[in-house]
């Protein structure tokens, strides 16, 4: 069973992305399940630190961007979700290549929502964990 109740596709996904630091970093949307969503992002020249690793932020701009998208889509329109607070625990470096992101619920109440957002390598190494909180409140009018 879906936890969506908004509909909503990758292109449509790809497309809202357009003109956001979501795009400048060169994140894509890739997947879309029943009670997860996915999107891989590039370790390169616009996501490097100083020292040629994935910087930290570009992964927590990665989980923050995955948790709040699907935070939205589980709510009618009335609603959306805003953030409360992100953590990530940085566990492994990556110099190269392409991570991917997957969120998924921990708790979707009708005032607070937490998602867990894991973050692995080409090898499917774990590199990044965070959590995100999310407070839903009214939609703007």
């Amino acid at each position: 069973m879906s936890i969506w109740k908004r509909e909503s596709s990758l292109t449509r996904l790809n497309q809202l992305s357009e003109n956001t630091v979501i795009a400048l970093l060169g994140i894509q949307y890739t997947q879309i399940g029943d009670d997860f969503l996915q999107a891989t992002m590039p370790v390169d020249s616009r996501t490097h630190q100083p020292f040629g690793l994935l910087h930290g932020g570009a992964s927590v701009v990665l989980a923050e961007t995955l948790g709040s998208v699907a935070g939205n889509l589980t709510l009618s329109k009335k609603k959306v979700c805003v953030g409360l607070e992100v953590n990530a625990n940085h566990l492994r470096s990556v110099k190269t290549g392409t991570v991917t992101g997957t969120a998924t619920a921990i708790r979707l109440g009708r005032t607070v929502q937490v998602w867990q957002i894991e973050i692995h390598n080409e090898k499917q190494q774990l590199i990044c964990t965070s959590r995100l909180t999310l407070a839903v409140i009214d939609a703007p009018k």
